[in-house]
């Protein structure tokens, strides 16, 4: 069903703030679900609200989170989420990182007890409108195991990263062979997955979408991927000192509704003003020898999280009947 991306946005917001988000933090965080769903990316879009909304409402996300310096020197700061959301947060991470740039060159930004923020590429626009490049990972719980292991060790281990280019350039992706949040949008269809997503403990396919959920994922390219998710979780859980991923609860999971997550975030922010003038023609050359040789340049369709426009984003009947239950259950009128 087609929703218009005003009304997604508008409608979204009104929900966190009747979960007890203040005004300002809802609509940063239904700006950044609803940039997913206008990115074609729906298993980080609106299909992920009612679980942060059963998350608020049971204990396992604090409503009234405020970002609190624990630490700070020079261009590195690190900040406690206090278990509020995650998008807010890494988003307003993202900003500090860019201040600390222009000041220093590089910045280092350290988020620990926080929660779930969605599509990392989101958070790489402060940097981008500021000609920047931006490095983020961030953790979660659980579900790719080392290459021979028989249990989780890693989360997806999200990678993202902004190369300011003309035209810019956005790397996206999970190192786990698929991101957990396109199996949840098959289990909610009741579909299945390809073999190669998901194993058991004996290390034996899955493909059985709702099976898989509360299964393992294959890292990305086998060893490789497992060592990327490795530094991954070195550089957001290990710099931090947060949970690792064995630790935090399961979103997907309603016995862990009650349950903080203690999820970290980290963002690397580089000035390239900092280094010389080359620094921009290095980047734009490569951006026009990807496109001269007939390649894409990744992320080159993706619109900016504050350009998101007036169109329609299409939502699957079940999302939008979850919707419709939040909204009767906080005294919303139903989005469609």
């Amino acid at each position: 069903m087609g929703i218009s991306t005003v009304r997604a946005l508008a409608h979204a917001t009104s929900l966190l703030v009747k979960a007890g988000v203040n005004e300002i933090n809802s609509a940063k965080t239904a700006r950044a679900i609803v940039t997913s769903d206008v990115w074609g990316n729906p298993s980080h879009g609106l299909m992920r609200l009612p679980f942060y909304l059963q998350r608020l409402t049971q204990g396992g996300v604090n409503p009234k989170a405020e970002l609190k310096i624990v630490s700070e020197f020079g261009s590195t700061i690190s900040l406690d989420g206090q278990d509020g959301l995650g998008h807010w947060q890494l988003l307003d991470g993202a900003v500090i990182g860019v201040d600390k740039a222009k000041q220093h060159g590089i910045s280092l930004v350290s988020i620990s007890n926080s929660s779930h923020c969605g599509a990392l590429g989101v958070y790489l626009y402060p940097a981008l409108d500021a000609k920047m490049i931006s490095m983020i990972f961030t953790n979660g719980p659980a579900v790719m195991p080392a290459v021979g292991g028989n249990s989780p060790i890693l989360s997806t281990s999200p990678i993202a990263c902004a190369i300011p280019s003309n035209p810019s350039m956005i790397v996206d992706l999970s190192t786990s062979a698929v991101a957990r949040g396109k199996i949840a949008s098959a289990a909610k269809a009741g579909g299945s997955i390809p073999q190669g997503w998901a194993v058991d403990e004996k290390g034996e396919a899955i493909t059985d979408a709702k099976q898989a959920l509360m299964g393992m994922l294959a890292p990305l390219g086998g060893a490789k991927g497992f060592a990327l998710g490795l530094m991954v979780e070195s550089l957001s859980a290990g710099l931090s000192g947060g949970a690792l991923s064995r630790a935090v609860p399961d979103m997907f999971n309603p016995d862990d509704d009650k349950k903080v997550q203690g999820i970290s975030h980290t963002v690397i922010t580089i000035n390239p003003a900092s280094i010389g003038k080359d620094s921009k023609d290095g980047l734009d050359g490569l951006a026009a020898s990807i496109t001269a040789s007939g390649g894409r340049l990744p992320g080159s369709k993706r619109v900016s999280p504050n350009n998101l426009g007036s169109g329609e984003i299409t939502l699957a009947d079940a999302v939008i009947s979850d919707l419709n239950s939040w909204s009767q259950k906080l005294g919303l009128e139903n989005i469609s």
